[in-house]
């Protein structure tokens, strides 16, 4: 946790952020009266568990992104995103829910790689 622009910056556990992410919290008036009185505020940001945030993404103040979610790189996150999604875009939109069917595969994708890096490293002490 942390503070940005008078903001609070609220970040879970196990968030992977990818290069040029972009988290803002500072907001200004519509109003070009009152915005030209250099008036600004925050909104805070809150980051769930377990995401994973692509690169050059940007999270605009005040959006609170859920627990287990992916977000693609290069989307601009305009509105809050629910828990166990993957959301893609500009705006940054739910492309689809987090299932069953991708722990399998993922698991059976970490198999061929230890088994592939096994092989590796055997070779590499043999030379």
């Amino acid at each position: 946790m942390f503070d940005l622009d008078t903001g609070r910056v609220i970040i879970g556990n196990n968030v992977f952020l990818a290069p040029r992410v972009n988290i803002f919290t500072a907001a200004h008036p519509i109003d070009k009266k009152v915005r030209n009185e250099r008036l600004e505020y925050a909104k805070k940001v809150v980051i769930g568990n377990d995401v994973w945030i692509g690169g050059s993404v940007t999270i605009n103040p005040g959006i609170t992104i859920g627990d287990n979610v992916v977000i693609d790189s290069g989307s601009v996150v305009t509105k809050d995103i629910p828990s166990n999604v993957v959301a893609v875009g500009n705006p940054c939109r739910v492309l689809r829910n987090i299932t069953e069917e991708d722990k399998l595969f993922w698991e059976k994708e970490k198999e061929k790689y230890y088994k592939a890096l096994n092989i590796y490293q055997k070779v590499s002490k043999k030379l």
